[in-house]
């Protein structure tokens, strides 16, 4: 079921993705150091050019030498650039036109267990489905939790989201827009461990509100000397330090909790 709900995070994400590019425009875009732009004036082809944004937030445009376009859309850069062309005398009317074809200055690291970890650009208004959809979406080995550390400001924050529940409830305004320079990171999915008379000694992936007879269950049963009377849980505390407690079929699992079947004496 779980594995089910995060196939269907990755198509919503996908979805809503694609229905949010269909409706960016190129002025949501700030431009920044890195990004590449593909520049051309109306009827001066002699003008066109393709120039990176440098580190100061300037492009190279003929005619004009230095540009400071850092921190405008691009449908600003374009003013700015036909105003400055129209007050040096080189053209009387500039229909300048900017398309950036390397979006670098507004990407979010994706990371941890996603299917395909790496840099996105954002485009335009994005969140965190988003850009799961993006890397493919939640890797096998990947947990419900995901986190976002967002920098704004100048002040760092850390969210934690409960993608599958959020999901489950159909609550998707609990999704956090993103922007350039986020990173999200996927947990692992917590595991426990099964030891003693079960099939597939080991450790195990812990669900949601997991009993000891499911963690059973996970280790593929008890062997034909196995019980469950006489379980046990081999436990860290508060401090670190370990216990070891009887167990119950119904108790719940927790982190690295292991879990030991004995054999039965009949």
């Amino acid at each position: 079921m779980k594995r089910l709900i995060k196939c269907m995070i990755a198509w919503l994400a996908a979805a809503s993705l694609g229905l949010a590019a269909g409706g960016t425009q190129a002025a949501d875009v700030l431009l920044g150091p890195g990004d590449v732009v593909k520049a051309t004036v109306y009827g001066s082809p002699d003008l066109a050019v393709e120039t990176r944004v440098s580190e100061r937030g300037t492009l190279t445009f003929p005619l004009l030498g230095e540009v400071q376009v850092g921190g405008l859309s691009t449908q600003q850069a374009e003013k700015k650039i036909g105003g400055l062309l129209e007050k040096g005398g080189y053209l009387k009317k500039a229909q300048v036109n900017l398309l950036i074809t390397t979006l670098a200055s507004q990407q979010v690291s994706v990371l941890g267990q996603v299917n395909k970890p790496g840099r996105y650009p954002v485009d335009g208004p994005r969140k965190v489905l988003d850009l799961l959809a993006l890397a493919g979406g939640i890797g096998p080995e990947g947990g419900d939790m995901v986190t976002l550390v967002r920098n704004r400001n100048g002040q760092t924050t850390r969210e934690t989201l409960d993608v599958v529940d959020m999901v489950r409830k159909g609550e998707l305004n609990r999704d956090y827009e993103v922007a350039g320079g986020d990173i999200i990171f996927v947990e692992r999915a917590p595991k426990a461990y099964i030891t003693g008379e079960v099939q597939r000694p080991g450790p195990f992936r812990i669900e949601r509100a997991m009993t000891v007879q499911q963690a059973v269950s996970a280790g593929g049963g008890l062997t034909i000397r196995g019980t469950q009377r006489g379980l046990q849980i081999a436990r860290r505390d508060a401090s670190g330090g370990q216990r070891t407690i009887e167990a119950k079929a119904d108790d719940l699992v927790q982190i690295d909790d292991v879990i030991i079947v004995p054999e039965s004496w009949f």
